[in-house]
Formats: C-alpha cells, sequence, structure tokens
C-alpha cells in the first residue's frame, strides 16, 4: 500500500535480465524479483525480498525513494498477503518469548516453530527455539540450532546483540564453554564493536581457564568502552592472581 501523504510500505517487482546456458544456446531471459519496500523515517526505503511462502526475509537493502519509483513497479494484490504473514510471523515470536520468559518451554518452542514454518531464516524464532532447549538441557539439538543461527548472516546486526549474549549466556551457564567462546568469536567477526560481546567472550575463556585469551578479549571490552566495570573487575582479577 502506497500513500501520496505518508510513508511508503507495500510489495514491489523489478525485472531482472540475466543469461542462462552456454555457447551459441545462451539466451537472455527476464525474470520478475518480488520485495517487501517499507520507506523509514530518514526518506530511505528498506527492501527485503520474499520468500516461496510471500514473507519477507534475508538480507535488508537500503534504496532511495526515488531508486523505488523510477525502477520497481508497485504489486497492490499482494500486500495483504504478505503483511498478513508478516503479522503472523511477528505474532508467534512474541508469544513464544512471553511462555518462555513464563518457563513454558514447549509452548514456547512451538509458537517459534509456527513463525518458522512460514520464515525458517528468522532469527528471534531460531534464537528462542535455542534457548528452549539449552533451558530443557537439550544440548545436542539445541546445538544444531547453534550451529544454524551461526550460519544466519542477518543475525549478525545491532537488532539482535542482546539475543547474542543472552543464548552465549545460557551456554556457559550450561558449561558449554567451547560452544560459547565458538559463538562469541562468530558474533564478533560482524560485531567487532560490540564490547558486551567482548566480554561475554572473556567470561568464557575464564571458565575454560584459559587466562591469556581471556585476558586479550577483556583488554578489547576495555578498548571499546574504557568505563565497563565488570570487565575492568575481570582485568585486576587476572592481575592480582598473576594469571597474566
Amino acid at each position: 500500500m502506497m500513500s501520496e501523504q505518508g510513508p511508503i510500505e507495500g510489495v514491489f517487482s523489478i525485472e531482472r535480465t540475466t543469461r542462462i546456458g552456454t555457447g551459441t544456446t545462451s539466451r537472455r531471459v527476464g525474470q520478475s524479483a518480488l520485495y517487501y519496500a517499507r520507506e523509514t523515517e530518514n526518506g530511505n526505503v528498506e527492501l527485503q525480498g520474499l520468500n516461496s511462502r510471500n514473507v519477507p526475509f534475508g538480507p535488508v537493502e537500503v534504496i532511495t525513494r526515488d531508486e523505488l519509483l523510477a525502477d520497481y513497479l508497485p504489486v497492490p494484490q499482494l500486500f495483504k498477503e504478505v503483511f498478513g504473514n508478516l503479522r503472523a510471523v511477528q505474532k508467534s515470536v512474541a508469544r513464544g518469548d512471553k511462555y518462555r520468559k513464563r518457563g513454558e518451554t514447549f509452548t514456547a518452542e512451538y509458537e517459534y516453530a509456527n513463525a518458522l514454518n512460514l520464515d525458517e531464516l528468522n532469527v528471534r524464532a531460531n534464537f528462542g527455539i535455542g534457548l528452549c532447549l539449552l533451558a530443557r538441557d537439550e544440548e545436542e539439538k539445541a546445538k544444531k540450532v547453534f550451529d544454524r543461527i551461526l550460519s544466519l548472516d542477518t543475525a549478525f546486526s545491532d537488532d539482535y546483540k542482546h539475543l547474542f549474549n543472552e543464548y552465549g549466556i545460557a551456554l556457559r551457564k550450561k558449561r558449554l564453554f567451547g560452544q560459547a567462546v565458538d559463538y562469541y568469536r562468530r558474533a564478533l567477526e560482524l560485531a567487532g564493536d560490540d564490547e558486551n560481546l567482548w566480554y561475554n567472550l572473556a567470561r568464557a575463556q575464564f571458565e575454560r581457564q584459559d587466562w591469556a585469551a581471556c585476558a586479550e578479549a577483556a583488554a578489547k571490552c576495555l578498548e571499546l568502552a574504557p568505563g565497563h566495570e565488570e570487565g575492568r573487575r575481570m582485568m585486576d582479577h587476572l592481575v592480582k592472581k598473576g594469571l597474566i
């Protein structure tokens, strides 16, 4: 749906030409790609592709409003379905979060699974299922979810930093220190300026008694945030005990 007065939100298509085949049999064919578009407060437009269930998924591309109107065609007949599916995913995830916080992990997992049926790459639903499994000590299943999360590049954005910290802390509390370290290292590859990720990596390395790696991570935390109290206490403890 697009209003002349309000921000743009709707489904748009664009024709892209690709070459298929090789040599004398190759030919150029046109393919139509569908996107969910939403105009932001700064006037740019966020684009996400649609999956086979007509749900926005994957990386977000940012273009200008002028580029959208010049290069893309509105597909208003799909907007109601796409928006309805998007809301269904959001509601399922919200219910899952509510039940998980109550400790009702099986009900929460059911809600997260409903979201993943529509959007298998949904970051919050994947995190939610992983946290449910960890809470029930289903470590092997949780590891599969852990591996899946690490393959989702869309997970490594500012929107999900708190989930990374929560999931990593849950791994550490279950004494899965190796997984916690791997998890934080992967997160830091894409969000290396987050002092809390560095601190939690230091905590995991501390539990493994890898003092040098712990000090390295704590130092990076303090480099990014000199006033980080937990990071400072950890570094002072390492020095006081002669561990570094």
